[in-house]
Formats: C-alpha cells, structure tokens, sequence
C-alpha cells in the first residue's frame, strides 16, 4: 500500500504534518485519525490501524498535532481546542484534494478530539473513538500532581509525558478542564462506534459507558477485551481496524457494481499523483491501480502494465478452454492458466509469453492435447501473435464498439473451428 506525505497549515499559521495511507485500490471512502495523547502520527497504533484500514478500502489521513512529530507549534501551548480547530483544517485540506473524510477516527484524547471536531464538519457522516475519556480533563491524571503545582504557581512548567519532558502552560491545563463533552456528544447527531478495552488502565472503561449513554442513536459499542490502551499488538490493531470498517460501509459511499450491458467499453487509466507511476484504472465498471515495482521508482502497488497484458492472455485462455469443454460435455471441474512475460532481445521476436495451463478433470491424453491446440485459438492470444493497429487521438475518445459482446463473439467462433 503506497504511503506518502500529506501537509497542511493549521488555523494557527504553522505546518502540520501527516501521512496518507491509501488503498491499493481507489478509496471506497476517507478516514481522519487522531492520534493519542503526545503520541503522534507514528504511533504503533496510528500506523497499525491507519494501514489496516486501508488494506479495507479506507485511505487514511494521520498527522502530527502541534508540537509533535515533524508538526510546527507549541505542544504546552497549544492545548485541547487548538487540537481540535487542526482536525478541521485537516478535513478541509484533504476535501480539497478531493478526499474528504467521511469518517473521524480518534485514539485516546484523539477520540475525544474528534468527537468535538465532528459536529462542524459537514462532510463527516461517521465517528468512531478507540479508548476514549469522556472527560477531556481525564489526561490530566498523566501529570505529576507536584508539576501542576508548579504550572499553577508559576503560570508554567516542565511535566514528564510517555517519558519525555514537555513545557506546558497554565492556559493549557485550563484548556483541559473548559469542556462540556457530554452536550457535545448528546448534540453529535453522527453514527457514533465506541472502541474500548475492559482492562485499560488508562482510561477505564467507565468512560465509554458515559460516553455511549450520552450519545444518542445510532451507537454502537465493541469491546476490545484484553487489548492494551495503546492498542500496541498487531492482531488488535487489526481487529479495530476491521470492526471500524465493517461499520462504516453503511455511511460510506457503495462500492462501484461490475459492468452491465450498455456501459462504455473503454478502459481508462488516469494518473492519481500519487507517487512517479501509478495510475487509476476504470475496467469492466471497476476500479484498481496499476504501478511499476519500488526498484525502478513505483510504490509496487498493483499490476505492471505487462502484468495487465499476461493477465488479458491467461484470462481470455480461461475463459475460451471453458467455452469449449462446456460444448463438448467434457468433464472438467477448474481451469487455471498462468502467464509470464520476459524479453528475449536475442530472439526475433523479442516479447516471450509463457503459458501454463492446468485443467482439473477426468480427460485423457488426446482430449489434453486438444486443449492446448484451442488455447492458441483465444482472441487474444490471436491480437498478441499477429498484432493489432493502434490510433491515438487527442481528447475524450467515444467507446465505438462494446469489446464484451465482441469478445465474447471471438471466443465462440474459437470454439467452434
């Protein structure tokens, strides 16, 4: 799954950072996760989950809140509303490239941020929080009670955080205390999935049950059984990210249908920019991506353009050998044919396919043999052998003829000489 960078700038006036975690095909949808507190956007679970998600259909959007990471800005300063003003900004970021989130996905305070984000976000249609507290003062229980002293005394001071040292403000603890989640949550008017493990530690379980009864329906509440806090094993960072996508899909756009009789024929390949060589294709009323490999500048995130051409000769060889055995009442129970592509510049002609054909059923020798003579009768087995012409035009070009009734009218004809 191709990753790349994704920055934006806070309301505040310095950068944000983040990463884009896409599908290996187009996004059914888009996802903005916030991480937990002073965690950042490389967090076990940030990443885990992001990418799992991803691997479901969902590009995901993580970044850095201020102060953190590779983000510019104060943490100490900062604090809990600029925080959620920067998920914001976030979400109208990524709509302005044309990947609004429809989902906000919020770890830890994360969750309690983008339960205060959501309600201002028109193109949000889903919220999930993963150990969430439902009081946002919560977090303060990570702090010395000696170092809050200190801030309150001296209007700021030095707290260890995770284990790291951060200079907070006093306008960052008063931040903490000046939020009335519960009509916040009451008023969210989103599917809301509450995500929480019995045994956290750090933010009980207690939180999500005052968080579920808050919300208002539809809500839904999974339990994340012996999961830790910081969601740190894969297989639970797995599990979030299933739960969350399964939920979704009910608030996520469908999935495109195959093609029916009557849709264009053309097969379109657009760049996506993202990364040197990928590129989106619109086939047979579905969508993918196609990439070179990582070793010559690609993100290795789908076929090569060689693959797509062995994959039409395997698939038409598949479809063609079927054709014939169902006309012939032989009993063959799966055909399976592979296809390889090297070049041969020593060869006359240098662009040497290899097929393999394996065919599950009760024929003998001569009913085999007859197999691989129609094999090299499939249409595109033909196209490749004699080769085909080409135009090229500029603009949108018409579909002028539907290649699946053609196809299909070749492979008939192959069938019955």
């Amino acid at each position: 799954m191709p990753t790349s960078s994704f920055e934006f700038t806070s309301p505040a006036g310095y950068p944000l950072a983040g990463r884009i975690e896409q599908p290996d095909a187009p996004a059914r949808g888009w996802a903005l996760f916030a991480h937990c507190f002073t965690c950042g956007k490389e967090s076990v679970a940030a990443v885990r989950i992001a990418r799992a998600l991803a691997r479901h259909g969902i590009g995901t959007l993580r970044f850095d809140f201020a102060g953190l990471g590779k983000s510019g800005g104060t943490f100490g300063e900062a604090g809990f509303g600029a925080d959620v003003a920067d998920l914001a900004a976030a979400a109208e970021a990524m709509a302005a490239r044309d990947m609004p989130p429809a989902l906000l996905i919020g770890h830890s305070l994360g969750g309690a941020a983008v339960l205060a984000a959501a309600g201002g976000l028109a193109m949000v249609k889903a919220v999930a929080t993963i150990g969430a507290p439902f009081d946002v003062s919560h977090v303060l229980h990570q702090f010395d009670p000696a170092g809050l002293e200190t801030i309150a005394r001296e209007g700021e001071g030095e707290v260890r955080l995770a284990g790291r040292p951060f200079r907070v403000r006093q306008s960052f603890v008063d931040g903490l205390r000046n939020h009335d989640q519960g009509a916040r949550i009451a008023a969210l008017k989103r599917p809301l999935l509450i995500l929480h493990a019995p045994l956290d530690d750090t933010v009980g379980i207690d939180n999500a049950s005052e968080i579920f009864l808050a919300a208002r329906h539809p809500k839904s509440f999974i339990s994340l059984d012996d999961a830790d806090h910081l969601v740190s094993r894969q297989r639970d960072a797995d599990y979030v990210a299933a739960a969350i996508g399964g939920w979704a899909s009910r608030y996520l756009p469908p999935v495109p249908e195959t093609r029916s009789a009557g849709q264009p024929g053309d097969v379109v390949a657009e760049e996506t920019r993202a990364g040197k060589f990928q590129v989106s294709i619109r086939a047979g009323g579905i969508r993918f991506l196609a990439d070179e490999p990582e070793d010559v500048g690609g993100f290795g995130s789908g076929p090569t353009p060689y693959d797509l051409v062995s994959a039409g000769l395997a698939a038409c060889t598949t479809m063609t050998l079927r054709m014939y055995t169902d006309m012939k009442g032989w009993p063959v129970a799966r055909i399976r044919t592979a296809v390889g592509h090297v070049k041969d510049k020593a060869a006359p002609q240098s662009e040497h396919f290899v097929r393999r054909i394996a065919v599950e059923g009760d024929l003998d020798a001569d009913q085999r043999a007859r197999l691989l003579e129609i094999a090299g009768r499939c249409p595109v087995h033909r196209t490749l052998e004699r080769g085909a012409r080409i135009e090229t035009e500029a603009g949108e070009p018409p579909a002028t003829s539907d290649p699946v009734e053609a196809h299909a009218m070749a492979m008939d004809s192959a069938a019955q000489e």
